[in-house]
């Protein structure tokens, strides 16, 4: 077990509520445990359904990583320069955290936890049904061939909707890189489901 230094906690004047996300970041790197707290209750949800498509493992490993998200949030707040929006900062320490799992198994290989987040129109017919899970399943097992790097670009962009500076950004890459990243990802998906279609 490693000792640290106590830090002294300050309380947020007025309502957390009330703090734009950069003044809460702001907050966190004074030691402001209510807006630790304040900034888990803003961005969870987002950084927990990043980390699902990332991650096709169980819940429990979907909630460590959260939890360590915003420990590392946390320590690196003071680093906070605002460069990007607070959201696509936590979605950078998430990708990080993940591929940082992904090193530590002896396997690599690595899915998405649901594409069900994506809304589709309603089928008109049960055989309409079928052929759209049919493609859900196909478009799923594809992203799970990609390796890490691509399937992180294209879960930012494609499906999290994150614009590219950002994206590349938070995956700490050019946006030439990721760019490439993308058409790579997009090639490589539609190559998987047209060999699945055979």
């Amino acid at each position: 077990m490693t000792t640290g230094t106590l830090l002294p906690f300050r309380r947020v004047s007025g309502s957390t509520e009330e703090l734009s996300d950069s003044a809460l970041v702001a907050a966190v790197a004074q030691g402001d445990q209510a807006a630790l707290g304040a900034l888990y209750d803003r961005f969870h949800r987002d950084v927990a359904r990043f980390l699902g498509h990332l991650l096709r493992r169980d819940k429990s490993i979907v909630e460590d990583l959260l939890q360590m998200a915003f420990l590392e949030a946390y320590r690196s707040a003071p680093r906070f320069r605002g460069d990007s929006s607070v959201k696509t900062w936590l979605f950078g320490i998430a990708a990080n955290l993940v591929r940082t799992h992904f090193r530590g198994e002896q396997r690599g290989r690595a899915a998405m936890s649901s594409l069900a987040t994506i809304e589709r129109d309603r089928p008109a017919s049960p055989s309409q049904q079928m052929i759209e899970e049919q493609r859900r399943r196909w478009l799923a097992a594809a992203i799970d061939g990609l390796t890490p790097a691509l399937r992180e670009a294209y879960v930012l962009c494609a499906i999290e909707e994150i614009p590219g500076k950002d994206a590349a950004q938070a995956l700490g890459i050019t946006e030439g890189s990721l760019w490439r990243r993308l058409s790579d990802a997009r090639t490589a998906l539609r190559a998987a489901i047209e060999e699945m279609q055979r």
